[in-house]
Order: structure tokens, then C-alpha cells, then sequence
């Protein structure tokens, strides 16, 4: 029986036998975590410790409860019926249903999916008179459940966390929700935990019988529970307290959808007497890898602390290259290069992964795939151009440059709301066909004809009208000043940007990367011929596809050659994460770093560009504070950018194929710009320029990095060679 020990080194081993008392296992990156936890499992089964009943097992995806299930049938050699093995909120559902009628419910009730949640608010908000149009429910419910994450009741959340959301509270609303949720014999996702762990707290009884049945309890991911996952989990073990939690506080990066990293960094505290193990022999990466990831993690100060070393018996390995280029075209060149070459090599395209920070940032890598011929697989997401709000914006350009497109027209047409309902939508079509006419000139003949009134009548007449006025904009400005017209007059933009769904921010990135897009070809015309182009381009065939994704789709997955293209000062560390989170936004987004560093097996290649464009314009970039905190001795760099003190003084301007790269002298107002060498000495309290920020005032000074407090971007931290001083 116990040849299923074999092959564990000491650490794993141990947290394998510590069956007893509260165990915290740090399981880093590579060091045989899912093993660890499925030997465990049968250890206590094999060793006639608990049945299989008595054991609750919790992991974060169904994908990973399937897996172990295998995993733990093959190490005892039968099938484990009876498990109490999912995820939490399947496992939640399952206890729900047992006491159902405790908590208003039969045992048959509903779980609706969001399309359901989203139509029961909005119900719930029409009853109240309140405009769903002005006050959107997309904001509310995922305020709702927010506060569900955190373990909340309506009459939980204080007055200082409610919001107005029209004439009413938010709290309200979520009361009235939760009443409808009640008479309808249903739940959300949200109240799976949340009235599990409700019932667990004021009924002893119900929580006495949970005790008396589970005497082991294992928990994946612990790093990734938010505030309910915490509650629910702590008052099932506070009796045995046989419970074993692995994670890895340096992988947590899930705060945005309401991970606590706090939860793992207590445990001590929630658990006297618990014992920490860790798992620290990494057998995926070579030492210059895991020496990367270590150096980089250890500068985040909220981690239990661990330093990986290799479980290969080879000390060698490639050093990780850190290169630099002129614009994020270039990187995406030298990205698709390196993997045809290493493709001739012998390397399977599967074993090629581009992680990149931001969905936005995929567009390049796609289209310089496709115009090679190089299989990719976009993983987590959807290709940039099937994204709805990629398609909404192509649908109105569509629209601009050909009006009889009735496809177009009609996926934009209300688009944001403009209360143009299908009973209009359906007059127009009934005209177009009876005249034989694209829908926009059924449109005009309608409103001229009066077959549409009220508002819906009104909306028509001012799109119909938009549009003629942004086909001037479009003739006298060009398509890239068009395109930033439509989306702000068409009230798109707006939409997006008050929009409070976690995607939203996401969506305005691409939204601006489709505009750096545009601002590649010369007509609009072309542009959209070559979108048609890459649509039809499709998978690519099945087989061997390099892995294209982000930082966050990457967890948990491993890859020979890994890319880490981006990293630039706001791009990555991500601006808008800083500026929302601060210093534990930014731990955070090391975390992620240290996530991307450890995919990879034997070959990691950083980059990151001088020069990213914002529509038609292009701004400076400064590398990642993250590449300074790399070592040195197993890094190495190069890259075609011009040197740091050229940076400043070029900028690129595009025609056709054809790159120019124009010097120039900077001139604002009254002031002259002096570019500053990198010898150039810089007092504190000096005015200083920078092209992207503008004016502020130099706070400290640190080799070639200055900190600058500006007058209208705060505080920042960039490249001496791109500032100014004022004269």
C-alpha cells in the first residue's frame, strides 16, 4: 500500500502524513501541488483514517474536481463513490438543497444564470419606476455581488457602502431583489454560499451534523478564496479542525473578482498551532527561470515567503533575454520570427506561449500570425475582432462607408439604447422591402412619412443625421479622427466608460486599440477589406497552434518557450490598476508577473517597446520597473530600440509601408525644451517636461530613473532621457 509514497521528495511527503490538526501547504509554482493533494486524499482513505464520505474536498473549477476524482480513483484502485469532492459553490448547492426549506426554498429551486439575474433586477427596478436605461443593472447586480462575496445580507450593508442608485438606495434594490428571488422559488450563483453559510451560522443543529460528518477537509487554491469561500470554509472546520489548505500567496491574482489574499496570510492566526509546509523544488524551470521569479517576488512585502530551487539534476539553462524595441509592431515581428525559427528547430508550436497583460495587446500578435501563416490558438477570450464591442465599432464604420450594409445598421442601430424597439425596427424593414431600399433610406422614408413617432422617431432623425455629419468629418479629417467622432457623439464611448461591469475597463482598451489599428492603413476602405480578410482566416486548422492569452488565462498551465511581451511602465504594471489600488494593486501585479515568469519551462523572453501609439499619435513608453528587479547575472538584454538618450528626440510617422522616423524640438507655449542626457545632473525641485505627462516637478532622483510630480498625471517614475528641463 504505501508504493503510492514513492517518488515524493521530503516536503511533499510531509505534507502528504501531517494528517492531523491544521495544515497551511505553500505550494509554489511547478512543485507538485495537485499531486500532493490527491496522494493526501488517498493516504487517509488508505490508511483507514475517514471513509470517503468524510472527507469534503474543495477545488476552484469543475475541470480540476474531474481530475482529482481520476487522479484518486487510479491511487486506490477503484472508484471513489460518495465523494464530497467539487467546487465551492457545487458543493454549496448540494447542502442548499438538503435544507432547503430552511432557508424559504423547496428542494427543487432555480439557480439562475446571469441572463436571468440581470432580467429579475431589471424587473425588480421597473416596479419601482426607476429607468433602467439611465441606472443600468448591469452596475447594480454586480454591486449585489460584490456584497454577497463578502458575506453581506441587505441589512448588512451599512449606510457608508450603499449607493444611490436613482431615486433609491442600492441596499433597497437588494432587499427587493432577494424578496423576488424568494417568491420565485430561486437563487443566484452568489446566494449558493451566501445562504449556505447564512444557515450554517444561526442554526447549530445544521452545522453540528456538517461537523460530525466531514473529519478531513482539503482546500485548493486557498489564495484565491474571497470573503464567503473564507466564512463558509472556517465554520466547517472549527470542530476536528483536520484541515488542509494549499495555495501559494505568490499566485494570488485574482482581487478584481473578490480574492483575498489576506485569507492565506492569516492562517496562523485563524488556526493556532497550524503547520506550514512548503513546497519549494520546482520541477518545470530551468535555475535562470526560477532565480527571475525569485528575485522579482521577493520585493512584495505581503508574502509568507519562499524561495524555489530546481528539482533538475542540470544547473545550466538559457538566461532569460530582456529585449527592447522601437514600437510594439516591431515586438510583434520579433516575437513571430522567433518562434518560426524555433519552429524549424523542431519545437512543437504548442510548446510557444505570448502572455501579454491586457487583451488589447493581442491585436498585433494576431494579425502578425496571420500575415505569416503561423496557427495560434486564442485561449480564455474571444480574437480581437469577435469581440462585441469591436464588432459594435466596426458595425457603425461599416454603416459610414456603406449604407446599404442593413446588417450593419441593424446591430448598431440601438446600440447604445436609444429606444428604438423592435416595433419600429420592424416598420423599417417592412418599408425597405416594399421599396426595395437599404434600411438607412427606409429610415429617412419613414421619418419623412411619419411611420415612426415619438422618440423612437426622433433617435432615427439624429443618427441618420450623425451619420452625415461624421461622412465629413471623415473627408476632411480622416478615418481616425472619424472613428474617435462616432464613438463619442454616438454616446458608445459613454456607454462603456459608466458601464460598471468588471469588463467594462477591458472593453475601452480594445475600443483604443481599434483605433491604433486604423491608424495603420490609409483608408477606412482598407482597413475594412482587411478586417473581412482576417475574419475568414479563422482557426487555422486544428493541431499545432501557438498559445496566445493573458497573464490571468495563464495560471496553471506550463509551456517550453514563453513571451512576455509589454512591459512598459502602464502597461504593465497596468496604470489603471495603480491607480485604483496602490501599493497593493502594485504587489499584485508582481504576483501576476511572478505568474507569467513561472509558465515557462526552458527559454522566457521579456520585452517591452519605446513607443506604443494612441490612435494616430505615438507617446514614450518606459520600461517596467519590473525588468530593474530581475537579476542581472542571469539575464541578458538587446532589441533594435534606439538609444535612450535618441528616444526623446524621434517620433514615428506612418505612410503606407513606409516608416519615417522626423527629429524635432519640443516648444510649448512660451518655454523651450531642452532634452537631458543621461550625465546631465537634475537638482530636486527642478521644472522639468515630458511629452506624455507634461510639466511637474522633479521629488527625487535614482541613476537614470527620476520620480516627477505632475501637474495634472500626479506622481510618476520615468526614464531621465525622456524629460526636459524647463528653461
Amino acid at each position: 500500500m504505501s508504493t503510492y509514497l514513492n517518488g515524493l521528495n521530503h516536503a511533499q511527503r510531509e505534507a502528504v502524513e501531517t494528517t492531523e490538526g491544521p495544515v497551511l501547504v505553500l505550494a509554489g509554482a511547478g512543485t507538485g501541488k495537485t499531486r500532493v493533494l490527491t496522494t493526501r486524499f488517498a493516504h487517509i482513505l488508505l490508511t483507514r483514517r475517514a471513509l470517503p464520505n468524510q472527507i469534503l474536498s474543495v477545488t476552484f473549477t469543475n475541470k480540476a474536481a474531474r481530475e482529482m476524482r481520476g487522479r484518486i480513483e487510479v491511487l486506490i484502485g477503484g472508484p471513489a463513490d460518495g465523494l464530497w469532492l467539487g467546487t465551492f459553490h457545487s458543493l454549496a448547492a448540494r447542502m442548499l438543497r438538503r435544507h432547503a426549506d430552511r432557508v424559504n426554498r423547496t428542494a427543487h429551486f432555480s439557480i439562475l444564470d446571469p441572463d436571468d439575474q440581470l432580467r429579475t433586477l431589471k424587473q425588480v427596478m421597473e416596479a419601482r419606476h426607476l429607468d433602467v436605461k439611465r441606472f443600468p443593472p448591469q452596475g447594480l447586480i454586480g454591486t449585489i455581488q460584490r456584497w454577497k462575496d463578502r458575506g453581506l445580507m441587505p441589512d448588512q450593508v451599512s449606510q457608508y457602502e450603499d449607493l444611490d442608485w436613482g431615486a433609491t438606495s442600492a441596499r433597497d434594490l437588494y432587499a427587493a431583489y432577494q424578496d423576488r428571488l424568494r417568491a420565485l422559488d430561486a437563487v443566484d450563483f452568489g446566494d449558493l454560499l451566501l445562504l449556505t453559510t447564512d444557515l450554517l451560522k444561526r442554526d447549530p443543529d445544521v452545522l453540528a451534523a456538517y461537523h460530525r460528518a466531514f473529519r478531513y477537509i482539503l482546500v485548493d487554491e486557498y489564495q484565491d478564496t474571497n470573503t464567503i469561500q473564507y466564512y463558509w470554509m472556517r465554520l466547517l472546520a472549527q470542530a476536528h479542525k483536520n484541515v488542509c489548505c494549499v495555495g501559494d500567496d505568490d499566485q494570488s491574482i485574482y482581487s478584481w473578482r473578490g480574492a483575498e489574499i489576506e485569507n492565506i496570510l492569516r492562517f496562523e492566526t485563524d488556526f493556532p498551532g497550524a503547520k506550514i509546509i512548503r513546497l519549494e523544488q520546482n520541477y518545470r524551470s530551468t535555475v535562470p527561470i526560477l532565480a527571475a521569479a525569485a528575485h522579482l517576488i521577493s520585493h512584495n512585502k505581503s508574502r509568507l515567503g519562499k524561495t524555489l530551487h530546481s528539482g533538475h539534476t542540470e544547473t545550466g539553462g538559457e538566461k532569460v533575454e530582456i529585449l527592447s524595441f522601437w514600437d510594439s509592431d516591431e515586438e510583434a515581428r520579433m516575437i513571430g520570427d522567433r518562434i518560426g525559427i524555433l519552429r524549424e528547430q523542431g519545437e512543437k508550436l504548442a510548446e510557444c506561449a505570448v502572455l501579454v497583460r491586457a487583451g488589447f495587446q493581442t491585436r498585433a500578435f494576431e494579425e502578425r500570425f496571420i500575415q505569416i501563416g503561423l496557427p495560434y490558438r486564442l485561449i480564455g477570450g474571444l480574437r480581437f475582432y469577435e469581440r462585441a464591442e469591436i464588432r459594435d465599432a466596426i458595425a457603425y464604420l461599416r454603416v459610414l462607408t456603406r449604407p446599404a450594409d442593413d446588417l450593419a445598421f441593424e446591430r448598431i442601430v440601438n446600440v447604445p439604447k436609444r429606444g428604438i424597439g423592435d416595433t419600429a425596427l420592424c416598420r423599417l424593414r417592412e418599408r425597405a422591402s416594399s421599396d426595395r431600399v437599404p434600411l438607412t433610406e427606409a429610415a429617412s422614408r419613414v421619418i419623412m412619412g411619419g411611420g415612426v413617432r415619438g422618440k423612437a422617431r426622433d433617435s432615427l432623425r439624429e443618427l441618420l443625421e450623425n451619420f452625415w455629419n461624421w461622412k465629413r468629418v471623415l473627408r476632411e479629417d480622416g478615418h481616425v479622427i472619424a472613428f474617435s467622432t462616432i464613438l463619442n457623439e454616438s454616446g458608445y464611448a459613454a456607454m462603456w466608460n459608466e458601464n460598471k461591469s468588471p469588463d467594462a475597463a477591458g472593453r475601452v482598451e480594445n475600443l483604443k486599440e481599434l483605433g491604433r489599428a486604423l491608424a495603420d492603413f490609409e483608408t477606412l476602405e482598407g482597413f475594412l477589406d482587411h478586417v473581412s480578410l482576417v475574419m475568414e482566416n479563422d482557426e487555422m486548422a486544428a493541431g499545432d497552434r501557438v498559445a496566445l492569452m493573458t497573464l490571468h488565462a495563464a495560471k496553471g498551465l506550463e509551456f517550453s518557450n514563453v513571451f512576455l511581451p509589454g512591459w512598459e511602465e502602464g502597461v504593465f504594471p497596468n496604470q489603471r490598476a495603480l491607480d485604483e489600488g496602490g501599493a497593493k494593486a502594485l504587489e499584485e501585479e508582481r504576483r501576476l508577473a511572478y505568474v507569467g515568469i513561472t509558465r515557462a519551462r526552458h527559454r522566457l523572453i521579456i520585452s517591452h517597446c519605446a513607443n506604443r501609439r494612441v490612435y494616430a499619435t505615438w507617446q514614450s513608453s518606459t520600461p517596467s520597473r519590473f525588468t530593474e528587479e530581475l537579476p542581472g547575472e542571469f539575464c541578458t538584454s538587446g532589441g533594435t530600440a534606439l538609444p535612450k538618450s535618441e528616444e526623446s528626440l524621434f517620433v514615428s510617422s506612418y505612410f503606407g509601408d513606409a516608416r519615417v522616423h522626423v527629429a524635432h524640438s519640443i516648444t510649448v507655449g512660451r518655454h523651450t525644451s531642452t532634452s537631458l542626457r543621461d550625465s546631465d545632473d537634475l537638482s530636486l525641485g527642478s521644472r522639468v517636461f515630458h511629452q506624455k505627462f507634461g510639466y511637474g516637478i522633479v521629488r527625487d532622483v535614482d541613476g537614470d530613473r527620476v520620480t516627477i510630480d505632475f501637474d495634472q498625471a500626479g506622481e510618476k517614475r520615468v526614464l531621465k532621457s525622456y524629460i526636459e528641463q524647463s528653461r
